[in-house]
């Protein structure tokens, strides 16, 4: 198994040198550390680098998550997580990233110079630098909302997309609506590209027809409220769907500045249930994903790959929260 030594004969310093770089010491040099803590990497020696005194240290990586307010989005996950994780005995620390500074260093160097033991990461889009480098990570990481094939320390949780369509769309069904539209994010990250095709999987079971004038997706709310809600309008949709609550009620106050009244004239339906979404007007019908359990899943996922069980993906069961915003098809 590598060692220390190894290290240091490959790049010809000092077994001293190289334990105080591994241990962050004042007398060497940012140049040298990060040469060492890239050949310790790059030989496996991550996978061996327990001290008797060392920090029993997990880290939340967050990306484009608000996570400091109690409104926040993030705020409960890392909640659930920090509630599983401290009574355990792990420091948690809260590392906020930008693709910037995955730039700058891989995320195996990353995790082996600040000790960390494994990653819960949030935010990330399929386009950050770090998602290529998980595919052959070696350290173990929780993602939230993305997916990583193969790789055995790499596990995915989340919300069953396909179950939350598939009762939005039974839903609707049942109060007589056949043409039900949909709204969502740009194919950026791996938690659109499910949502979308949950849509597209949950009208084709309950058979009813899919167009291509009814479906929008833009990085932008702006855009599908301005571009395609009024495609979707013109094209007689009873029903809109939308890939996340902000949209959603976006959707419903675009509604009424073209004259569509939200319910009678159009119902609307969004995901997440975010802390807003029940003081909308109307109160906004969402699928619901319970946060502080979504926290509480991350932790389990994660020390399970730190003991060796490769889990791949831990999904949550949808729960269809009934309000204001769906009505009765008007025909």
């Amino acid at each position: 198994m590598p060692t220390i030594n190894d290290i240091a004969q490959k790049l010809g310093i000092s077994k001293g040198t190289v334990s105080k770089a591994l241990n962050n010491a004042d007398d060497v040099s940012e140049t040298l550390r990060k040469r060492v803590l890239e050949t310790a990497v790059e030989i496996g020696y991550q996978k061996n680098r327990i001290r008797r005194n060392a920090p029993k240290k997990l880290c939340i990586i967050i990306e484009n998550m608000d996570y400091k307010s109690p409104i926040g989005f993030g705020y409960d996950i890392v909640m659930g997580f920090r509630k599983l994780a401290v009574p355990d005995g792990w420091e948690v620390e809260l590392v906020e990233m930008t693709a910037e500074l995955q730039e700058q260093q891989s995320y195996d160097v990353f995790m082996l110079g600040n000790e960390y033991k494994g990653a819960f990461i949030l935010g990330f889009s399929l386009t950050d630098p770090w998602m290529e480098e998980l595919k052959t990570a070696s350290t173990p990481a929780v993602l939230y909302d993305n997916y990583i094939q193969e790789n055995p320390v790499v596990s995915y949780i989340g919300i069953n997309n396909e179950e939350g369509f598939d009762m939005a769309v039974a839903y609707l069904k049942e109060l007589g609506h056949t043409r039900i539209g949909y709204l969502g994010g740009a194919m950026e990250s791996h938690v659109m590209k499910a949502r979308y095709s949950a849509y597209l999987r949950a009208m084709e079971k309950n058979h009813l027809s899919i167009e291509k004038e009814t479906i929008g997706y833009s990085y932008h709310i702006s855009e599908c409220t301005q571009k395609y809600l009024p495609v979707l309008l013109q094209h007689k949709v009873t029903a809109i769907i939308c890939c996340h609550d902000a949209l959603a009620n976006a959707v419903m106050t675009h509604c009424a500045e073209l004259g569509y009244r939200v319910p009678q004239d159009i119902s609307v339906i969004g995901f997440d249930d975010a802390s807003f979404s029940a003081y909308t007007i109307p109160p906004l019908t969402t699928i619901r994903q319970d946060r502080n359990a979504l926290g509480r899943c991350g932790y389990y996922a994660l020390t399970s790959l730190l003991n060796h069980t490769a889990i791949s993906s831990l999904l949550l069961r949808a729960e269809l929260v009934k309000r204001n915003s769906v009505d009765v098809a008007k025909q």
